[in-house]
């Protein structure tokens, strides 16, 4: 009989805070703020409203929030990205407070928040019914908890699927990208929904060529550079091969750029 093991989930974090930190996340991140400012919006956010951003990175939704005058707060565990986040909100002359702190343990009371959100943050983390739990907790009730991960079947998680056929993920740990699915996530926040809405969006990637793209993703994305690093020089033509085919396969432009849909999912859950 074969015995699962169980995975090192704290171990499992203490590499996935290296990997964000490899890379500067803030170079891919704000290739994404229209994701941010459109969760914001279906979440109806009022300028009187306290609003939680997990796993902010560099802020796109929190400072989308504090574009909309509510108090808000963004956490991330790469203190380089909060430092990002804050020169950012300087820049633009909007108040907003940057914690460090694990999406696993928010440092807040029950209740304290009328908005918490993630933007392809929170389902990275290992712990899946853990940071539902926390993000359910700190959201009053009446409260609303809004979602935005990448889907299996879209770009990014056949991506990921990609990047796991060169290096595999560690064994037991469930792909993040189960958060995609509307059924994972009735699943995870189970009795705390009083409603919910899911709907299915695309952010298209676009770039000079896939080649671009691509360098400019093992540059600055932390998982990507990873990846190459675990491969080493054996494996880099394999690993880039099948990537620069997988943007061919999603690639609607014809004059050698890029321009490539990639499905998400955006939910909003009312808390009960």
């Amino acid at each position: 009989m074969t015995v699962m093991s169980t995975p090192d989930l704290a171990a499992i974090k203490q590499r996935q805070q290296a990997t964000w930190a490899s890379g500067d996340y803030h170079m891919i991140g704000t290739q994404i703020q229209i994701v941010s400012e459109l969760l914001i919006e279906e979440l109806d956010v009022h300028s009187t409203e306290r609003v939680l951003d997990v796993a902010t990175g560099s802020g796109n939704a929190a400072l989308a929030a504090a574009r909309r005058g509510c108090e808000v707060v963004g956490l991330d565990y790469v203190p380089a990205l909060l430092e990002r986040a804050r020169r950012r909100a300087e820049a633009e002359g909007l108040e907003a407070a940057f914690v460090e702190g694990d999406a696993e343990a928010l440092p807040f009371d029950d209740g304290s928040f009328d908005v918490v959100c993630s933007v392809f943050g929170t389902m990275f983390a290992p712990h899946q019914e853990q940071t539902a739990d926390e993000l359910a907790r700190v959201c009053r009730p009446g409260g609303r908890v809004g979602i935005v991960a990448h889907t299996p079947e879209g770009f990014i998680g056949q991506l990921f699927k990609t990047n796991a056929k060169h290096v595999p993920p560690p064994a037991g740990l469930r792909s993040p990208v189960q958060w995609g699915t509307e059924e994972r996530v009735r699943e995870l926040f189970g009795d705390a929904i009083a409603e919910i809405r899911a709907e299915k969006r695309h952010y298209v990637f676009r770039d000079r060529s896939p080649e671009v793209y691509l360098d400019h993703w093992r540059r600055f994305y932390g998982p990507m550079m990873k990846a190459f690093e675990a491969v080493g020089e054996a494996g880099r033509q394999a690993l880039e091969a099948d990537l620069l085919d997988l943007i061919g396969r999603f690639n609607r432009a014809d004059d050698g750029t890029m321009a490539v849909p990639s499905e998400y999912l955006e939910a909003v859950i009312v808390k009960r």
